[in-house]
């Protein structure tokens, strides 16, 4: 690693972590290259590149780059369409080893995962418990469920399960100086609290988060989209003076409120059966417009397919011979609807 490839404040950071941690510190130029990109058009050199072994490392990082004025960054798959894993920082990817999948709760249907764990790979693990993790985004084979926390992913089921800030019931996080955080269910009196300085540091943001939306509160009913799904901003929307999850204010928020470390999820039993409907439209408008109707018929799932991604398919080998067996002639669009 050459002077000319980092600078000074990078080098000091690189030699920083590399002292504190027990994971891979990249901060050469092929690495910085690689973390460059994401499944977006967007392209951001990043500061260095962090691939943590151990939440230890990740609690180290933070703290390192917090004195040394760097901001971070934490990435999963990469396969955010926005730029959102893409920028001017410590790059932390989950996705190596940061990869446990703790034991299933049968009483709650609930399991604790770290960030990295990749969603076909939770819903392997847990079929032969009857159960699935039902936010079901298009890039299974690599999305991360911290990746999804992140963004607040939906899926084709989020009609019938909901989306990520449904399905999540709490977050271990870390904040920007280190400081470790179990954020959860909290009722409305804070009392009930240990008085330990974790727990008062959590009281105080409670406190301050509820003071914001008390303060608020009838801007956002009057502003915020009654939507299944808000990107617009964080979800203090969510947040209730009569108690609310803290966790849900952290969904959603790309990683700019703490670092999740261990992610508890709602399970859902595997449905018996499931059926699926496929409907040819002419044209890209008539198969929306027809979408509010189908969901008055309950379905598990509706999927919109239009003529460039049909185009798409019918090129690629792998999918071809499936799309051609359920699709005939040459629609404009199409919509998937399972029932289960």
């Amino acid at each position: 690693m050459s002077h000319s490839e980092v600078a000074i404040g990078d080098r000091r950071l690189a030699a920083r972590l590399r002292k504190a941690v027990e994971g891979e510190v990249l901060f050469d130029r092929f690495s910085r290259g690689r973390y460059s990109t994401d499944a977006s058009i967007y392209q951001i050199e990043p500061i260095g590149v962090l691939i943590p072994r151990t939440k230890a490392d990740v609690i180290a990082a933070l703290a390192i780059a917090s004195e040394e004025g760097v901001p971070v960054l934490p990435r999963g798959a990469g396969t955010s369409q926005a730029g959102q894993t893409v920028g001017r920082a410590l790059v932390i990817d989950t996705s190596k080893h940061l990869t446990r999948i703790g034991d299933i709760d049968a009483e709650t249907n609930t399991v604790r995962v770290e960030p990295g764990v990749v969603l076909d790979r939770l819903n392997r693990h847990l079929e032969a418990r009857g159960l699935f993790f039902p936010v079901d985004v298009a890039t299974a084979g690599q999305a991360t469920i911290g990746g999804m926390a992140g963004n607040n992913s939906a899926g084709a089921r989020s009609i019938r399960y909901g989306i990520m800030a449904d399905n999540v019931r709490s977050i271990d996080g870390v904040l920007a100086d280190g400081t470790e955080l179990h954020f959860g269910y909290t009722p409305p009196a804070l009392a009930n609290l240990s008085d330990d300085s974790h727990n008062q540091r959590y009281r105080d943001l409670v406190t301050r988060v509820r003071s914001l939306y008390a303060r608020e509160r009838d801007e956002l009913d009057a502003h915020v989209p009654r939507l299944l799904r808000n990107v617009a901003g964080y979800n203090l929307h969510r947040v209730s003076l009569d108690g609310h999850n803290m966790a849900e204010l952290l969904i959603g928020s790309e990683g700019t409120l703490a670092f999740f470390t261990e992610i508890e999820l709602a399970l859902a039993p595997l449905p018996a059966s499931r059926a699926l409907g496929v409907c040819h439209f002419p044209d890209l408008r008539s198969a929306m417009d027809s979408v509010r109707h189908i969901v008055e018929l309950n379905p598990t799932a509706v999927e919109l397919i239009d003529r460039t991604l049909l185009d798409l398919a019918r090129e690629n080998a792998a999918f071809s011979h499936a799309l051609s067996s359920f699709i005939q002639g040459a629609p404009n669009a199409v919509l998937l609807v399972e029932f289960s």
